[in-house]
């Protein structure tokens, strides 16, 4: 499980020129890739991670500010561009697989107490963000 994840002053995800999910004050931006062979074991983790990561100005995090998130799935986090060049996705986890597990990182992330707004799995969205810093750290479980 591999995120990308952006401090943000606002950000939003379109699909079919629809706002899907918007925050509209500081907090993170969440592009999260799901892997083959990810499990429900990492769910806690990536959750706790991503609400207690201290990257919010004066070292903050979501949990200490209750900043919120905006966490989009994105399976091309996995693609691999060491051959060739066009990205292979032989890594990154089916649909099937994928899709409840970014849910269940998404619900983990609510069970804590944190305020996310989502992006639609499979969609073709347009993601926009209004970087802070910009700080952006690789976050992998």
């Amino acid at each position: 499980m591999r995120a990308v994840v952006a401090r943000v002053l606002s950000a939003s995800v379109t699909v079919d020129g629809s706002v899907v999910g918007e925050i509209k004050e500081p907090g993170l931006l969440v592009l999260l890739g799901i892997a083959n062979g990810d499990t429900t074991a990492q769910i806690d983790t990536m959750a706790r991670k991503l609400h207690e990561l201290r990257i919010l100005r004066d070292e903050q995090s979501c949990a200490t500010t209750g900043a919120p998130l905006l966490v989009v799935s994105q399976f091309t986090l996995y693609g691999d561009t060491r051959k060739g060049r066009r990205p292979s996705w032989t890594q990154a986890a089916r649909p099937e697989v994928a899709e409840p597990l970014v849910d269940a990182v998404v619900a983990a992330l609510r069970t804590r107490g944190a305020h996310v707004e989502t992006g639609r799995f499979g969609a073709m969205m347009t993601v926009a963000s209004e970087n802070d810093g910009p700080f952006t750290v690789l976050v992998e479980v």
